[in-house]
């Protein structure tokens, strides 16, 4: 009998979606099509396979309003918000498709009597794909689309929480006309996703989840020599400095912290405020946070929705009690919002002062609508707090110093620096990590490095 996956709703608890997981069989007959698929996918020219990508964008979008109540079902976004993430998808993708000639084409070498010499950029063969559910949509577009136009074909598997999402994408696709067999989903449990990763016709896994699956994802693929993208943790700090534009700052700050719930790869997790303006800022910080309502995700007046379970939402609540009994002060009573109740996904914001680095709410991802604010007297001592931790997704300051603002972001450890705003993913810039953040990179020119290899081509004439 097949193993059922139950996907249950943070809004109300209920079941939302029910799939049985593949058993070991399956996923080996999925591998199987994909690797005999990608064969002939890879012999289509590029022009062919972007026309079918352009058409599967066009396809998704088309979808927007289902796919968005989906979502918001499934894991829990608003509304209000949850279509954006259908538009983020499309331009991701068609972003990727407007540069996949220019970042596909061979490299030609300098020219040599006698000699032609170039490097082509091959497919790695049968990419796999494993999607979070926090941003279930555009999280794997960034590396399902470089894939496909590489010339690869991809298995998409997606979390518990969020197994519609896998099939919308692939729905989108087989209508825009994609060949049987490119693109497929997986539903399947822990124990058969290593053993995916460990079969030989897979050539390249895209991760995006938490530091302990980071760590079982790579040591599946050890000793296969294959290329492995993870997107882990994140702890992201930001330094508002007291030349602040501070109305901007506490703005773009507070939706950085709490969009999403929270639930944010580069979300905001720490700030650090000048002590020039820090009881201005946190003044005008907290106020803006009580504007917030927390409500069910289907309700177009919520802003913020619960958190994806009652277990992540019990596990900040835990983080935030610890903080005060060691000293931290709460700035937001839990109370003041409907329906924020222990035992429940639905969680109050909240913010922190009186906080430092031996509390875990400092150091520990928290991934829920929890912010600590930090006095700092220097710039330097800013800089050394916010590179206080294992992990470097994100990092930005907010000064009018523009030019001083930069020549502190280089010494930042983090894999994208901002200035002036925050929790941001520019698609012609590369989205990747240092430290436990993980390794490999996404989106920009560079995006398609995980899903190709190098090929040279030496040719001598007039023999």
């Amino acid at each position: 009998m097949s193993q059922i996956q139950k996907t249950l709703s943070p809004i109300d608890g209920s079941t939302y979606v029910e799939r049985p997981l593949a058993d070991l069989n399956q996923v080996k007959n999925i591998i199987t099509q994909a690797d005999k698929a990608q064969k002939s996918w890879s012999k289509t020219t590029l022009a062919e396979r972007k026309t079918i990508c352009s058409r599967a964008v066009e396809a998704f979008e088309a979808n927007k309003d289902n796919i968005a109540q989906e979502l918001c079902w499934q894991m829990g976004r608003p509304i209000r918000y949850a279509a954006g993430e259908v538009g983020s998808f499309a331009d991701r993708g068609r972003y990727l498709i407007s540069i996949a000639d220019e970042v596909l084409a061979p490299i030609q070498t300098s020219e040599k009597a006698g000699f032609e010499r170039y490097i082509t950029h091959e497919p790695v063969g049968v990419v796999l794909v494993i999607a979070p559910w926090n941003y279930p949509l555009h999280t794997p577009i960034n590396a399902v689309m470089p894939a496909l136009l590489a010339g690869n074909s991809v298995i998409l598997k997606h979390s518990a929480q969020t197994p519609l999402c896998s099939e919308r994408i692939v729905e989108a696709f087989t209508e825009a006309g994609l060949p049987e067999g490119v693109l497929q989903f997986l539903h399947m449990s822990h124990e058969n996703t290593e053993m995916a990763i460990k079969s030989a016709e897979i050539g390249a896994v895209s991760f995006t989840g938490s530091v302990p699956a980071g760590v079982i994802v790579e040591k599946a693929a050890a000793g296969r020599f294959i290329n492995v993208g993870l997107e882990l943790g994140g702890k992201d700090p930001t330094y508002i400095r007291k030349d602040a534009d501070l109305k901007h700052a506490v703005e773009s700050t507070v939706d950085g912290s709490f969009f999403n719930s929270g639930q944010s790869c580069c979300g905001i997790e720490r700030i650090y405020v000048d002590e020039a303006i820090y009881d201005e800022y946190l003044a005008a910080f907290v106020a803006l946070v009580k504007e917030y309502k927390l409500g069910r995700s289907d309700n177009p007046e919520t802003t913020l929705g619960p958190l994806v379970r009652t277990s992540a939402a019990e596990f900040v609540r835990g983080q935030i009690d610890e903080a005060v009994k060691q000293g931290a002060t709460a700035h937001i009573t839990p109370s003041d919002f409907d329906l924020n109740k222990v035992g429940t996904p639905y969680m109050a914001p909240q913010v922190l002062t009186d906080v430092d680095h031996t509390m875990r709410v400092m150091t520990e991802e928290s991934f829920g609508p929890v912010v600590g604010i930090m006095k700092v007297s220097s710039d330097e001592e800013a800089i050394r707090l916010m590179n206080d931790s294992e992990f470097g997704l994100t990092a930005s300051i907010f000064s009018s110093d523009i030019e001083r603002a930069v020549t502190l972001g280089q010494e930042l450890e983090a894999g994208t620096f901002f200035v002036n705003r925050c929790d941001y993913l520019d698609p012609e810039l590369v989205w990747t990590g240092v430290k436990n953040t993980g390794r490999g990179c996404t989106l920009s020119k560079l995006g398609f490095d995980n899903f190709t290899r190098a090929k040279s081509f030496h040719i001598k004439n007039n023999i």
